[in-house]
């Protein structure tokens, strides 16, 4: 098993982590629902092709 011969220092290291950052997510206005979603999707209340998913659900209810 390869073993490094000497420990890499903390500069190099943090040099090369450098890009190793978290970017902040593209958020737009939706204009459909006037909320804000992530950029290129369909949005909270919409299914991936852009239809609503209120018009799909079952809106009747069986209580026992």
């Amino acid at each position: 098993m390869a073993v490094p011969k000497r420990r890499t220092p903390k500069a190099k290291q943090q040099h090369r982590r450098s890009h190793h950052h978290v970017g902040l997510p593209q958020i737009v206005r939706d204009r459909a629902s006037g909320g804000w979603k992530m950029n290129h999707t369909a949005g909270a209340e919409r299914d991936r092709k852009g239809r609503l998913v209120a018009d799909q659900v079952d809106t009747t209810t069986n209580d026992v």
